[in-house]
């Protein structure tokens, strides 16, 4: 077992879909279910113990028990990333995001998850969002692996350039210089870190894994986990419509922010987490590469696929120096504040975010409210998804302070009364909840009784 695992991880047992469904099924069909927060300890003692199967049950009914709980569900992606699982685990790290998990950790397992499962696009985009809080030596090895190398080297080279100049970094570097085929490169820079006598080994064993089809060995290989058929979550454990992100701050109440649900009591946030992006295992000790199943997608999307306002912000050539400063210097000169360049792009976005007096009508109607202003964000999204009438007006996060604790409240802006009214009707109908309320009256617990509308 590579030593980065022996060092945080405790599970290496396999686990199949058939067997974590069977015990779900028997789970779902007893009469009293265990409580959530039991079941969820229990999934904690089997991780320690290595049971992964164990552990896979009872994270399962710790979520049937409270499937609004973001906690439980980002434990269980863990649990079914350990077992190599990786459909599953994206799956449930998506749902806990969806419920108002923003942590960078469970951003990245779930991104990591994406790329085992063959879905780039995803890991790119969720990269991409979280890229400001993501430690740079696991960011920039993320980018790599879900096919943008380009990108990972730039990130981990301006980290060397930030003082980062650890193993971890070096070894993520020579990595993604070798799933580029910059193999000169990648030996030089193993050799920072790897004795001289086994960097061709380390180099085989890298050529053996950066064809695309073995997306899924690579990440296996890298967290020292088990590769295993996925067929995906069990159905019982499906985030319904009932419980989706747009619903999690719109329950109504009368004066008084909802008790939110991304606000609930969470599993422990010491969920055992494979160490995503590490320290890349060492020669000898790697878990022996077999042949990707049938890849889910085709090779990585090209960059030209992607946003091209981040993309731009790195478009020098890759480094091509022959030693080992010259590749250091040539990697670092592309971006010159520590860790990762702020895109040209984000500064029109902030611009474009300014905040302006409410234009036209002064009524508004409150769709949803979150312990964070990033969370509500987010859920704008969201809501701008399910109800396209609201790009027509415009998205208001205003800040309240209720029984002591912070909210992030947001709301539609610029409608009439009777527009306002028939908004809320139409998202009533779908079963969420929606307050309507004026400008010049805020709810109570408002913090800031000027209402400022961001331009759509």
């Amino acid at each position: 077992m590579p030593k980065i695992a022996k060092q945080n991880r405790a599970i290496m047992l396999a686990v199949t879909t058939a067997l974590a469904t069977t015990t779900l099924a028997g789970c779902a069909s007893s009469q009293a279910a265990p409580r959530a927060d039991f079941s969820a300890q229990k999934a904690q003692n089997a991780l320690v113990k290595g049971k992964t199967s164990q552990a896979i049950a009872h994270a399962e009914e710790s979520v049937l028990a409270e499937p609004r709980n973001a906690g439980y569900r980002a434990m269980l992606g863990a649990v079914y990333m350990e077992s190599g699982r990786f459909q599953s685990a994206a799956t449930s790290f998506k749902d806990a995001m969806t419920l108002g998990d923003n942590s960078s950790r469970t951003a990245l397992s779930y991104a990591l998850a994406e790329i085992a499962a063959g879905n780039n696009s995803a890991a790119l985009a969720t990269l991409s969002e979280y890229r400001d809080s993501i430690d740079p030596a696991d960011l920039g090895l993320a980018f790599s692996l879900a096919g943008n190398p380009e990108r990972g080297i730039h990130i981990l080279g301006n980290a060397l350039r930030a003082g980062q100049a650890t193993p971890k970094v070096r070894q993520n570097l020579a990595y993604s210089y070798a799933l580029k085929g910059e193999w000169r490169a990648a030996r030089l820079m193993a050799a920072e870190d790897v004795p001289a006598d086994q960097v061709s080994d380390r180099i085989g064993e890298w050529a053996q894994t950066v064809r695309p089809e073995y997306f899924q060995s690579r990440v296996a290989n890298l967290l020292g986990v088990p590769l295993v058929g996925d067929t995906g979550q069990p159905a019982q454990l499906a985030l319904s419509d009932a419980v989706t992100a747009e619903q999690l701050a719109a329950a109504q109440t009368s004066g008084l922010d909802p008790v939110q649900v991304a606000d609930a009591p969470m599993a422990s946030p010491d969920y055992a987490l494979p160490p995503m992006g590490g320290e890349l295992p060492a020669v000898g000790a790697q878990v022996a590469v077999a042949p990707a199943p049938a890849p889910i997608v085709g090779a990585a999307p090209s960059p030209a696929e992607e946003s091209t306002g981040f993309v731009a912000a790195f478009a020098e050539p890759t480094p091509t120096g022959a030693t080992l400063a010259d590749i250091t210097s040539s990697a670092v000169r592309f971006v010159s504040n520590p860790v990762v360049q702020k895109t040209p792009a984000s500064t029109a976005a902030k611009a474009a975010a300014e905040s302006r007096p409410v234009a036209h009508g002064e009524h508004l109607i409150q769709l949803g409210s979150f312990s964070t202003e990033a969370s509500a964000k987010r859920a704008w999204g969201i809501y701008a998804k399910r109800y396209p009438q609201l790009k027509d007006y415009d998205m208001v996060i205003t800040e309240a302070r209720v029984r002591g604790k912070k909210y992030f409240r947001v709301s539609a802006g610029g409608f009439k009364n009777a527009s306002a009214r028939s908004m809320c009707s139409t998202v009533k109908a779908k079963g969420q909840g929606c307050i309507t309320w004026a400008a010049n009256a805020p709810l109570p617990g408002a913090i800031d009784r000027g209402v400022r509308m961001a331009s759509r």
